[in-house]
């Protein structure tokens, strides 16, 4: 059955009562309209492409009719062009070669004298032009700009849009034009035209000059729909054309960004309309929002920044969840603008880490720590403790790492610093990371007046809760590492010091050793701390045997480095005077890395940038100024290798956070597999044996070339080289590196390099971490970087050098890290860009 039109078509369909049914009724009429389109009945056309797309809204195949659109558009009719547009914009996209034929229609409908003819036109264009079509009708579209009639503005005003998106160099054409609308009365010929401009600032930043000019005209728009009465027509809950005004605020932000001058003059208007904007309504607070990211952006004064931080604050009180996090997110992004302005709303932003939302959560509680400073550090680390308590396991990570890094940096005293890690320990031990603990240990051996009171506490601490791993491993460190202190002094964090016995403090470690908590680590640090105790002078003759008794239980443990250690410790019993000496007390380590060092947070305590001894890889860094300074030099290249070690994963730091003994003769590090990627085969070489004290040091990683240890970086003055091309290893992110090569035919086999560091954008590059890896057959020594910010305009550099077998190229395996404009931004990249042959020296 043919229907001879489409509401006959609709009411077909809906009679059928199967989907088979619908399908071979849609079959059977696109057979009929197939066949009607050979017939080329002009009259029954409109008819069969009205039904056709209705059956390609059902989803049927109906691109047979795209000539057929083209012809009605063609008719002079006005319905039939209505219906040919809509049927090229529903079967036709940029990508179809059909869509040429539509050219020129299109250029000769642009032009007609109906406005409703040209508007369908430029409506058809805005939808599915292509970049070639984009081309042919950029003068059309150009003059209609310029037409007096409102609609046609606007229309053409988002073909010029579409325009600029598919061939951005075109955007020239538009820019006199676009400011000529900004003059123009009609509200949606103003929104499309400032909606133009935004993107071709955006496409095309050397047009803001252009644009600059405009600024008082874009203010004068905003006054009067500020300052203007009840107007019907563009009234959204009581305030007059909202989308509109928060277009212009999004534009002034980009004009006034830099721009001084451009700032000031719209200073004043964004203050009116700060503080006449209802806020008791979601559009006045978006437009209130809008504002505050404008202030924020331009040159303002400082007064319209605390006013906008102000309104964010504002913000928090809200009872809509939506407005908070995005009060929370934008004070996360201003922070360190304005510190002080954002302190005055602390209160509430803490309020914010009882929130039921989560994501609100995770906001205050960035923001908090950035909050921090030596001022309040004790009061809102006391807050930060009592959220630590009931917050939720994925918070507990960064909360004790933020906390840690708080204390360091802002303790007003040591014994406030370890009370507070040791009321983390208590709380979330079990998510304390192992460089908090490491340097917890270093505070507590280089504080030899606070030894006491905290061997102390972590014994009083231990005997309440065994169920917090790191709580433990510090305890039964400390305790092992002082306990002389702790039996002669007794228990010194009580009002009357309580006496303890050899007996209870072996008794209290043995406790770990059976307890559900125990692990392989835990296992290893209480065996190493009851041996310490035992070699105590006050240590009785009984709590050394039962010592003893232990170990040789452990000497047929099936954990192979307990058993080890069981086997080495009851071999220094004996030694007799001998075990004293090496069981003696450590000394104090080497404060070579701080937490601030070796943690890494995406947002770091404090509104204060990240010093240069910050890594944001999480690994120690450099801070060697020359080849001796502070006679760390030594350690520099082991440093070094320990960072790369660590970035190829090795797998020796993950067994002891603060042990450095030795994996068995069987163990591999698994640096040697990941650079046999390089495909060099690493030389066999024999374990050395580690001393039992030595398991009270820290961990080092094993090194990653065979460079000697104690070694100091050194690069010896070079003659003038004959290449000094500058190869490119990285550009991305707005920041360029280039490495230059150096060779000296005087002694082959060794490549000075340098590394040249420079910002393209006008961005500042902050907290830049440059590391390198080389094959096993070759060697690399580093120097530090000249400065860790990259300043816009400014070259900073770094020294390599390289020893390889002679004639073999030179391949390096670059980390990068580093932040810029708030983000932190971390790449890997293999580099082979050298010339061969460059070993050679020749």
């Amino acid at each position: 059955m043919v229907y001879h039109n489409l509401k006959a078509l609709i009411k077909g369909i809906r009679a059928c009562k199967t989907v088979a049914d619908e399908r071979a009724l849609i079959q059977q009429e696109s057979a009929a309209i197939r066949a009607s389109f050979r017939e080329e009945d002009s009259f029954a056309r409109h008819n069969n492409i009205a039904k056709l797309l209705y059956i390609h809204m059902l989803g049927s195949p109906a691109h047979f009719g795209q000539i057929e659109c083209l012809k009605l558009v063609a008719s002079p009719r006005f319905s039939d062009k209505r219906l040919g547009y809509l049927g090229i914009m529903l079967l036709l996209d940029e990508n179809q070669e059909t869509l040429m034929l539509v050219t020129n229609s299109l250029k000769n409908d642009m032009n007609h004298s109906n406005m409703y003819a040209v508007g369908l036109a430029l409506c058809t264009f805005a939808n599915i032009a292509s970049e070639e079509m984009s081309r042919d009708l950029v003068n059309e579209i150009e003059k209609l700009l310029g037409s007096s009639n409102a609609y046609i503005r606007k229309k053409s005003a988002l073909c010029a849009l579409r325009v600029i998106k598919k061939v951005p160099e075109l955007t020239d054409h538009f820019v006199e034009k676009s400011k000529n609308l900004l003059t123009d009365r009609n509200h949606g010929v103003l929104l499309t035209a400032i909606t133009l401009i935004t993107e071709m600032c955006q496409i095309s930043p050397s047009v803001l000059d252009a644009f600059r000019n405009a600024v008082p005209l874009l203010v004068r728009n905003l006054k009067s729909l500020v300052t203007t009465g009840y107007s019907p027509e563009h009234d959204v809950s009581g305030i007059t054309d909202p989308f509109l005004q928060v277009k212009i605020l999004r534009l002034l932000r980009m004009l006034g960004r830099g721009d001084e001058r451009a700032s000031e003059t719209m200073n004043d208007i964004l203050a009116q309309v700060a503080t006449n904007t209802d806020s008791t309504k979601n559009v006045g607070n978006s437009i209130l929002y809008e504002t505050v990211l404008t202030v924020l952006e331009i040159e303002a004064d400082t007064g319209l920044r605390v006013m906008a931080i102000n309104i964010l604050g504002k913000f928090l009180g809200n009872r809509d969840n939506n407005i908070r996090y995005v009060a929370l997110n934008t004070l996360n992004k201003v922070v360190s603008m304005d510190t002080s302005a954002v302190q005055r709303h602390r209160n509430i932003i803490l309020d914010c880490l009882r929130d039921g939302d989560i994501s609100i959560r995770r906001r205050a509680l960035e923001l908090s720590y950035a909050l921090i400073n030596e001022q309040n550090v004790r009061v809102l680390i006391r807050e930060l403790l009592a959220f630590l308590e009931v917050a939720d396991d994925e918070f507990k990570l960064g909360m004790t790492t933020q906390i840690s890094l708080a204390a360091e940096k802002f303790a007003p005293n040591k014994r406030w610093h370890i009370d507070t890690v040791l009321r983390v320990l208590k709380l979330a031990g079990n998510f304390v990371r192992e460089e908090i603990l490491s340097a917890f240990i270093r505070l507590v051996a280089h504080t030899p007046e606070l030894q006491a009171y905290t061997a102390s506490k972590l014994y009083t601490a231990l005997q309440a809760d065994i169920s917090q791993e790191s709580l433990t491993l510090a305890a039964t460190w400390v305790i092992g590492e002082y306990s002389d202190i702790l039996l002669e002094g007794g228990l010194v964090d009580e009002d009357h010091p309580k006496q303890i016995s050899d007996k209870d403090v072996v008794d209290l470690i043995l406790s770990t050793l059976d307890s559900p908590y125990s692990n392989y680590l835990i296992r290893q640090f209480a065996l190493a701390s009851l041996t310490k105790i035992s070699a105590r002078h006050t240590a009785s003759q009984l709590q050394q045997d039962r010592v003893a008794e232990l170990l040789a239980k452990y000497t047929a443990s099936p954990e192979l480095e307990l058993q080890q250690r069981a086997v080495e410790f009851a071999s220094l019993f004996t030694l007799g005077p001998i075990r004293e000496g090496v069981l003696e007390r450590m000394p104090p380590p080497e404060l070579k890395a701080t937490v601030m060092g070796v943690v890494s947070e995406n947002k770091p305590v404090g509104s204060t940038k990240v010093g240069k001894d910050v890594d944001l890889l999480g690994d120690d860094t450099l801070t060697v100024s020359g080849p001796a300074a502070n006679g760390q030099a030594a350690a520099a290249a082991q440093n070094n290798q320990d960072l790369l070690a660590e970035i190829f994963g090795s797998s020796s730091t993950s067994s002891a956070p603060m042990t450095s003994t030795p994996a068995p003769a069987s163990s591999k590090s698994t640096v040697d597999d990941i650079l046999g990627l390089f495909g060099s085969t690493p030389a066999p070489s024999a374990p050395a044996p580690a001393p039992a004290a030595s398991l009270f040091s820290q961990t080092t990683s094993p090194p990653l070339s065979n460079i000697p240890q104690a070694t100091p970086i050194s690069i010896p003055p070079q003659p003038p080289a004959p290449r000094l091309t500058a190869y490119t290893a990285y550009d991305k992110n707005e920041l360029q590196i280039t490495l230059t090569p150096q060779t000296s035919a005087a002694k082959p086999g060794m490549v000075m390099i340098l590394a040249k560091f420079q910002v393209s954008g006008s961005n500042v590059v902050t907290n830049m971490n440059f590391q390198a890896a080389v094959p096993k057959s070759q060697q690399l020594q580093m120097l530090p970087m000249s400065n860790t910010t990259i300043n816009p305009g400014v070259i900073e550099t770094q020294q390599m050098r390289v020893i390889a077998p002679v004639g073999s190229n030179i391949r390096l395996r670059l980390r990068v890290s580093f932040t810029i404009a708030g983000q932190a931004v971390q790449d890997q990249i293999d580099f082979s860009g050298f010339p061969p042959g460059l070993t050679s020296g020749t």
